[in-house]
């Protein structure tokens, strides 16, 4: 088999729930454990981070990459879904896995797995896990595919557990309450492992100390401890941040959201330096401290581990910018930062552009709820079978007072909003992972 042919037998084999949705999930953990077991564990071979979270779990496990690669480490880094190719979910010092090792695992190993029924995200994990033991890295950033505690990456035992956040999200799955969601995202607490929590509230704060007691693990609320004091566009369209004790880190990634993602990582700096030198790999070396690695990492991450898709910036003019956002948590922040640059545009007479779809299984009437009613929007549809029918989203769309013409297809979407744009026009690109990933495609 080619690598095409390859991802082919392996969507069709193993469904991915980015393709077909609930029919892909499956609960427990016994096929990791098989498949884990058949590659003698690879995941004991090398230290892990672990990232859980609704939102700002793949920003945050791209940053922790890039600050252990600005330390000299080898770093594996595992993030789910890819935007453009499958080999995007298991890097190794940003570099993608190489098209032949993903040829080779399914050709060499499909005999033991196919009689498993595995879903695509067991044994894409099975698969990152065997590379990263295979090519001997220091560390890898784990982050978790759905919930955490039947996760199929919870079989590892990190040094450092980061919950970047609770909101609703997978409630089919993880529980209709915020207390039920995080206690299956607070199971990848592990005995002894200090934990990071980004966001709490009054409902969540009480499940995560019960388990963390409960786990004799210490627990950091980042909330406690505001580092980041205020955030703001830089000019080169990324963000600086203002902080209690560094002065200005400046930051590549754009988005508002990234000012809680960034008191996240600041919060971890003393837990991981700690962990890491407990394990004999100090942050230190190559006379770097832990927050020189970190100015770096904030500043570099995109180029460092070829993270995409959030606030990305696409060109200039007219403006064209997509993110993956794709709940009511992540809109929060993107309906205003979307409205902010909005009024910028319109003050020299642009006008706002928004080719948007989501996926079936989210709460789509609130996210339409915070969509600016002064854009022109280009409904469609992303290339899964869990999107949304774009008849049936434009429908919900005019009850809500957006109006737009539909498409049947991201590229065709797009293709009709830059013809309609002037140079100082706004186009955004979002709405969920699979139309930005159409869209970079």
């Amino acid at each position: 088999m080619n690598y095409k042919e390859t991802l082919e037998y392996l969507y069709n084999a193993a469904p991915a729930f980015e393709k077909v949705g609930a029919g892909a999930y499956k609960e427990g953990l016994s096929n990791t454990l098989a498949l884990d077991e058949h590659f003698g564990h690879p995941h004991k071979k090398f230290k892990t981070i672990h990232v859980a979270g609704t939102n700002g779990k793949g920003s945050t496990s791209h940053t922790l990459a890039a600050l252990l690669q600005a330390a000299g480490y080898k770093v594996g880094l595992y993030t789910s879904p890819h935007l453009v190719d499958f080999n995007e979910r298991i890097r190794i010092n940003g570099e993608p896995i190489n098209h032949q090792y993903v040829i080779n695992f399914v050709e060499q190993e499909r005999q033991f797995f196919e009689p498993l029924s595995p879903s695509f995200f067991e044994l894409t994990t099975a698969l990152a896990f065997k590379y990263f033991a295979d090519k001997e890295v220091d560390i890898a950033v784990i982050e978790v595919g759905l919930g955490g505690r039947l996760d199929c990456t919870n079989i590892i035992t990190p040094i450092l557990s980061i919950i970047t956040n609770i909101s609703f999200d997978h409630t089919g799955f993880l529980g209709d309450t915020l207390a039920q969601i995080a206690a299956e995202k607070a199971g990848i607490i592990k005995e002894g492992v200090p934990v990071i929590i980004g966001e709490d509230n009054d409902e969540t704060r009480p499940v995560f100390l019960a388990k963390a007691k409960e786990m004799h693990a210490p627990i950091f609320f980042a909330q406690d401890c505001q580092y980041v004091t205020q955030s703001i566009p830089s000019d080169s369209f990324g963000r600086q941040y203002h902080t209690r004790c560094w002065g200005i880190l400046e930051g590549a990634l754009g988005g508002e959201c990234q000012e809680k993602n960034v008191n996240t990582i600041l919060n971890t700096l003393i837990p991981l330096s700690k962990a890491m030198k407990a394990t004999g790999m100090p942050i230190t070396i190559n006379g770097r401290k832990p927050m020189e690695c970190l100015r770096i990492a904030l500043k570099e991450v995109c180029s460092m581990t070829g993270l995409m898709g959030r606030w990305q910036k696409i060109q200039e003019s007219p403006l064209v910018i997509c993110d993956t956002g794709h709940n009511v948590a992540g809109w929060e922040y993107l309906s205003k930062q979307i409205t902010e640059t909005m009024s910028i545009k319109k003050k020299n007479g642009g006008d706002t552009h928004i080719v948007f779809g989501m996926v079936d299984d989210k709460d789509i009437e609130s996210v339409l709820k915070l969509l600016p009613k002064d854009a022109k929007y280009y409904l469609t549809q992303a290339d899964t079978h869990r999107a949304i029918n774009v008849d049936k989203l434009h429908k919900m769309a005019k009850t809500k007072g957006l109006s737009g013409s539909t498409y049947n297809s991201v590229k065709e979407a797009y293709t009709a909003a830059i013809s309609n744009t002037k140079k100082n026009d706004f186009i955004f690109v979002g709405g969920s992972s699979y139309v930005v990933a159409d869209f970079l495609s």
